[in-house]
């Protein structure tokens, strides 16, 4: 299958890698050193060179503000035959877009960043895939996935933001949080080192990907679930009601029990 990979940050750079095994991928980047260090992959200089290559599968992998329109420079150069696939954290508008094109789609999600997944063997790390997605695309990505030994979930397009809303937006926030309120003079303990870690983790992501999680449409119900719960545990700390705090340490043991 011939493969083109356009932008070419962490996540380009990984799917290029992991479809060069019995596929002919091109690689395509604004920048071009970023596609020149791709190896065992062809790299093309401009758009007009994906004519030439004739692609069965285009995967996006620019940011998400850029995805439809790096999706419209693109269009006019690929067969009409050629799968569309993205790998988007926040799905937003492209239901829309898909909805309009002429091409068969793919809508992907692996569900683990460059910066705390090993990219190498990222073994029973999660991924999702668009329900309405085409099957045979969904066949490329799930072929991959299983082979990586991932778990391969099914959502669709509403259903994945409402749950990128609940397990990105939620532990992004309070991580943002913690780092907010971060004195560099304290006497940092275990728990606090672990903190700091998952922190560093995340602000090592791209300034365009954290607002992206941010500002899915679907994230403010989970920030107010937030501040409604800090709000709870000022008044039980206020109070030093040791009943209510009894009850609050019980109710998180639940919801993380499972």
């Amino acid at each position: 299958m011939k493969i083109v990979v356009l932008g070419m940050g962490k996540m380009g750079s990984w799917l290029a890698t992991s479809f060069r095994k019995g596929n002919d991928v091109a690689v395509y980047d604004i920048d071009s050193k970023k596609a020149s260090e791709a190896k065992g992959c062809r790299i093309l200089t401009s758009l007009g060179e994906i004519k030439e290559f004739q692609p069965d599968l285009l995967i996006n992998s620019v940011n998400l503000k850029n995805t439809v329109k790096a999706f419209n420079e693109v269009v006019p150069f690929l067969p009409e035959e050629c799968i569309l696939a993205d790998i988007s954290s926040i799905k937003g508008d492209l239901p829309n877009y898909y909805r309009n094109s002429k091409h068969r789609f793919v809508s992907t999600h692996p569900m683990f960043g460059p910066t705390n997944a090993n990219m190498s063997l990222p073994v029973r790390e999660s991924s999702i895939i668009i329900r309405e997605s085409d099957e045979a695309g969904k066949k490329i990505f799930s072929d991959l996935y299983r082979e990586m030994g991932l778990n391969v979930y099914e959502f669709s397009f509403d259903e994945h933001d409402s749950m990128m809303a609940y397990s990105l937006t939620l532990p992004f926030s309070s991580s943002m949080v913690f780092a907010a309120c971060v004195d560099t003079k304290a006497v940092p303990g275990t728990n606090f080192k672990k903190h700091m870690e998952l922190a560093k983790g995340l602000l090592s992501e791209d300034d365009g990907l954290l607002s992206e999680i941010l500002f899915n449409p679907k994230s403010i119900v989970q920030i107010e679930k937030i501040t409604s719960r800090l709000e709870l545990l000022k008044h039980i700390i206020r109070d030093r009601d040791y009943e209510e705090a009894g009850k609050f340490f019980e109710k998180l043991r639940d919801n993380i029990s499972n």
